[in-house]
């Protein structure tokens, strides 16, 4: 009796292939060859670490962006005297008590004004008399309250910063930066000494090594606002005034809107507040590159392990030609050799996304840990990366599993 094409004599059973069985041969070919195995999932490994480890450290990187910007950048705002550019004369707008009239808002700590000093052509900054004038350094000359060095948040490397008394009395110190001090040749406080800004010596009380605000301080020269005025005149047209305000947290915005009446309740339009920017957005600037960056390079090492995975998987399906074709001699289906090779490749995809999120989580965690932050990893990524593993082995399993199905039992017997 001739059969139809596509029909089975009746009485025979197709040939089934359970899952349990289908895992069983899967392992059984891996541990074959274990360190080619290994080797193969290397890739696997290294993007899905790269995948984990990227998400994870920026995710903690951003949360100490976040402090960052609301401890310092989200606590300043910056005054700006736009009635004194106005003025042909340059004269200042703010009063002798701006300071105090800013400090006395709700949630200010410190304010002050600043400017800096014009000087003549050819004045420098020395540290003796006696060294000729040309040989001097150039330095910037900032005259300021003593609410402006509070407000900077600065660190003493020695001495201290001048205060409110040396303002009012007009004392000739200054406060200059390590930078300033390292180009004069002064390393310490001890033997008590003294700048010239030109022929005006000033006492050294304070040497600044960093500030919170204002970094141009480091490479000046800080002297009292009164002791300026005495000597070099009132802030002009060269020189316009502005204000430093450092406040608690979450209230910058508030004084920079009342700051402006507060220092001139007749005319506050002479003056422009600068609240602090987004900080949402500062934070978006700041990694979006990097993540991209590091997204990139945890894709192409993915990239590299499938290739590596579907390399290995080709030339095992190549070595074992015999037994495929024993296994179908046997009653194995096509779909049977297909699901064989599809869960090796799969397996050893999913084993390096274990692999690899583990190494990833432990570099977030050592990385945080070295640098006193708190490790931040979302439970998303931990549970998408083993699977982007898994799906990562299936692609690349695809072709050898397809070419290893195609084999047939007579061919493959006689080699």
């Amino acid at each position: 009796m001739k059969l139809r094409r596509g029909t089975r004599p009746r009485g025979i059973r197709p040939s089934r292939l359970s899952a349990r069985r289908l895992l069983a041969e899967a392992v059984a070919g891996m541990l074959q060859r274990p360190a080619r195995s290994a080797l193969t999932s290397l890739g696997t490994v290294l993007g899905v670490g790269s995948f984990v480890a990227v998400l994870g450290l920026t995710a903690t990187t951003t949360s100490q962006v976040d402090s960052r910007f609301n401890a310092l950048t989200a606590t300043e705002v910056s005054i700006e005297d736009i009635g004194a550019a106005e003025d042909p004369f340059g004269r200042t707008s703010f009063p002798a008590d701006a300071d105090a009239r800013v400090e006395a808002l709700n949630g200010v700590r410190h304010a002050g004004v600043y400017w800096s000093v014009p000087l003549d052509k050819g004045v420098t900054v020395r540290a003796s008399l006696s060294t000729d004038a040309g040989a001097g350094e150039q330095a910037q000359v900032v005259a300021a309250s003593s609410g402006v060095l509070a407000a900077a948040g600065p660190t003493l490397d020695d001495g201290r910063i001048f205060d409110s008394f040396h303002d009012r009395s007009r004392q000739r110190v200054a406060v200059i930066g390590s930078g300033m001090a390292s180009r004069l040749g002064i390393t310490g406080l001890e033997s008590q000494p003294a700048i010239f800004v030109g022929d005006d010596a000033f006492s050294v009380i304070g040497i600044v090594s960093d500030v919170d605000r204002k970094a141009d301080l480091l490479m000046s020269v800080v002297v009292p606002a009164h002791t300026a005025e005495r000597l070099w005149g009132a802030p002009g047209p060269g020189s316009i005034a502005k204000m430093l305000v450092s406040t608690e947290l979450g209230a910058a915005t508030q004084i920079a809107d009342e700051a402006a009446p507060a220092i001139d309740p007749v005319h506050p339009e002479r003056f422009k507040a600068i609240p602090p920017p987004d900080p949402k957005a500062l934070r978006t600037d700041v990694t979006s590159d990097l993540d991209q960056l590091f997204l990139l390079l945890a894709g192409i090492c993915l990239v590299i392990g499938a290739v590596g995975i579907a390399n290995t998987t080709l030339v095992a399906v190549l070595e074992r030609t015999g037994e495929i074709g024993l296994r179908r001699a046997l009653g194995a289906r096509g779909p049977h050799i297909t699901g064989q090779f599809l869960t090796e490749s799969g397996a050893l995809g999913a084993l390096g996304g274990l692999v690899g999120t583990c190494l990833g989580t432990v570099t977030v965690v050592c990385v945080a840990a070295t640098r006193d932050w708190t490790p931040v990893i979302h439970p998303a990524t931990v549970a998408a990366a083993p699977a982007i593993g898994l799906g990562t082995g299936l692609l690349a399993g695809l072709y050898p599993a397809w070419r290893a199905s195609r084999i047939q039992p007579a061919e493959a017997l006689r080699r």
